[in-house]
């Protein structure tokens, strides 16, 4: 008879022994399956809301920069929450804030209550369940940390395909229009914020709360003692302040903020201007999903590449396949073009911001990464509100979106170059940083046993 233990410090599914890290995993992806998917597949509804309120492109662009620019200047103090107080007591503050976004972005009447509900309070939640929570899961890995970040990553790839369908699906249900719009936010926000919830219960900080070692770690090794309260504060304080002495820290927030600001302008417009060219609604729908889906294969596969390989290079190709595939949108006229891109442009896409949490472990080690990661998200955030605003204002100056995609192109081109600039990832940046903590050389860390 198979044997079953619940334990999460001894879990034993059919006999075999399983990792607590990898329902870790799970747990995660699924909150950033219903966090991120239904707010990122909203992209799909510009086109509905400049009908339904007669708002100009651009005004939407200026939401969705609104959203990103919030989302990335809460990255440092949502990871610095994370690292302060727990991940656990940070998603729930995350999954109160997505639920009140969603449903009173479904209340909108006027568009500076667009850019309020859906570009500030939605847009914290983003940042918390896109910073702590990715920062958190590293911390449960010693080894096989590419595959377990791939797995997270790919979550947001697949998103998409879910949320897409539904969405469309619930606009179709309730007739359409405006009140298709209004439930499209409502049922999605309610229903997915209550499996946030139920979620968190199953999530722990790091290994030592359970009384294990992070995967792959020796069976000799040390629990080291849960950091909290003061303690968390003061590592956090003294790896974040050696942390900004390295070029790679300002760099990373910088590659970022090219990154996304040329891969915002697609993942905002390109139902827009597959519609522009005579493309249907459903079919422009379709290449979006396309490139959802096609993302989700190097968003699993680059973190494993970066893992094993090295992350400079990972991220180098990747950030080169978002650029050339620019180039046929410029000539694009049928709905197959739309779809030749979508999966072209989605492979690079999809491994350009997943290598991140790994080159933050190559770079620097155990520490407390959550708030450098959040720094990382901020330009993240600021680029996705650059890319989202120029390209709406591009599209209303010119009348055509050949400006929006040359700025694209140029700005993930920039990226590209940054990369190039990176120090090496075959050694840690920091490896002594705990050494300058307050009594350090008084005497050891604290550790605790297994068996004490």
């Amino acid at each position: 008879m198979a044997k079953f233990n619940l334990e999460p410090s001894n879990l034993l599914v059919g006999g075999r022994h399983v990792h607590y890290a990898w329902v870790i995993v799970a747990v995660a992806a699924v909150m950033r399956l219903f966090s991120s998917s239904f707010r990122s597949s909203s992209s799909i509804l510009i086109p509905r809301l400049v009908d339904s309120f007669g708002w100009s492109y651009g005004a939407v662009g200026l939401g969705f920069a609104i959203q990103w620019i919030v989302s990335g200047l809460f990255g440092p103090p949502a990871g610095w929450l994370g690292d302060r107080y727990g991940v656990r007591w940070t998603m729930r503050l995350g999954a109160v804030l997505f639920i009140v976004g969603m449903v009173l972005t479904g209340f909108m009447r006027e568009l500076w209550q667009f850019y309020l509900f859906f570009g500030v309070i939605l847009s914290a939640a983003m940042g918390i369940f896109q910073v702590p929570l990715t920062a958190a899961v590293t911390l449960w890995f010693r080894k096989h940390l590419g595959t377990g970040m791939g797995l997270l990553q790919s979550s947001q790839g697949i998103g998409p395909l879910v949320a897409v369908p539904i969405m469309l699906y619930i606009i179709h249900l309730f007739g359409g229009g405006l009140d298709g719009l209004r439930a499209a936010f409502w049922i999605p926000g309610i229903v997915g914020g209550a499996v946030i919830l139920v979620m968190i219960k199953f999530f722990y900080n790091e290994p030592a709360e359970i009384g294990a070692r992070p995967f792959g770690a020796p069976e000799d090794e040390p629990i080291k003692a849960v950091q909290t309260g003061e303690i968390a504060k003061v590592r956090t304080k003294v790896f974040q302040k050696q942390a900004q002495k390295t070029s790679a820290f300002w760099n990373l927030i910088g590659i970022h903020f090219w990154g996304c600001a040329g891969h915002a302008i697609i993942l905002v417009y390109l139902v827009a201007m597959a519609e522009d060219e005579g493309v249907s609604k459903g079919l422009a729908a379709g290449a979006f999903v396309t490139m959802s889906v096609t993302s989700t294969i190097t968003r699993f596969a680059v973190p494993v590449i970066a893992d094993r390989m090295g992350s400079k290079p990972a991220m180098a190709g990747c950030f080169f396949l978002q650029v050339a595939p620019i180039c046929l949108l410029f000539f694009a006229q049928d709905a197959w073009h739309f779809y030749l891109f979508a999966v072209l442009f989605g492979i690079g896409f999809g491994g350009e911001m997943s290598a991140f949490p790994i080159i933050n472990r190559q770079y620097y080690g155990s520490g407390p990464i959550g708030t450098t990661y959040g720094y990382q998200m901020m330009g993240a955030g600021v680029g996705m509100a650059a890319g989202a605003l120029m390209g709406g204002q591009l599209r209303d100056i010119t009348g055509n979106f050949d400006a929006t995609m040359g700025l694209s192109l140029a700005l993930s081109m920039v990226g590209v170059i940054s990369i190039m600039l990176l120090p090496t990832t075959k050694k840690e940046l920091l490896p002594n940083w705990e050494d300058q903590l307050p009594g350090a050389g008084d005497s050891a860390p604290a550790h605790i046993h297994a068996d004490d």
